[in-house]
């Protein structure tokens, strides 16, 4: 599977998905077409768990007090099912690789992948 989930009205996603070649890969929209329990579960195998999937950016983190609460693997599940916006975004799938985010490392490692 090759496919990138990502936010049409994130200038982030929009500079990556500009800078690299995602020719041949699926591209869903998060706000458009929500992610599914299962297509989330498959990205948690991928990733280790749903933790390192889990935006702690998103403004709805902090307007519900999250950073004092101690969440579980059930509850950033949760948070991301119920709201696209606590998806690290955006998220690559590329066979059994995945890259989460736009931290600069991970996107460093995106670029050797596609460019290999």
């Amino acid at each position: 599977m090759k496919k990138i989930y990502y936010l049409q009205t994130c200038d982030t996603c929009k500079r990556i998905m500009k800078e690299m070649d995602f020719s041949g890969f699926e591209k869903q929209n998060i706000k458009a077409e929500a992610i599914t329990a299962e297509q989330l579960d498959e990205m948690k195998e991928l990733a280790g768990s749903y933790e390192a999937l889990f935006s702690r950016k998103a403004r709805k983190y902090k307007e519900l007090g999250l950073k004092n609460q101690t969440l579980t693997e059930k509850d950033y599940r949760e948070y991301i099912l119920n709201d696209y916006t606590f998806l690290k975004r955006p998220v690559v799938i590329d066979q059994n690789e995945i890259f989460i985010g736009n931290e600069k490392k991970n996107l460093e490692r995106l670029a050797l992948h596609l460019n290999n």
